[in-house]
């Protein structure tokens, strides 16, 4: 969702940016425009990076069938490679 969202801001910062000629008193919409391309971009860094870090869950198994207590652990470490 993050890099969706961070090419959307840079969109529109450049519609902003190069593409209207609007004149509003105390309004620059070339500086808006830059700067919700810069946001965008860094929206869409943060979205690259969250996507390729490593997963990792942990599964943990209570066995008490009166007598013998046990426990078991499983840790599953998912990269990006195995998720798609």
């Amino acid at each position: 969702m993050s890099i969706g969202t961070g090419i959307v801001l840079v969109v529109i910062g450049a519609i902003l940016t190069f593409a209207l000629d609007l004149q509003v008193e105390g309004v620059n919409f070339d500086l808006i425009g830059y700067i919700l391309m810069i946001a965008g971009a860094v929206v869409f860094v943060i979205g690259l990076v969250l996507m390729m870090r490593k997963r990792t869950s942990v599964t943990t198994v209570h066995n008490n069938d009166g007598v013998n207590n046990s426990v078991s652990e499983r840790r599953t470490t998912t990269t990006p490679d195995e998720t798609i």
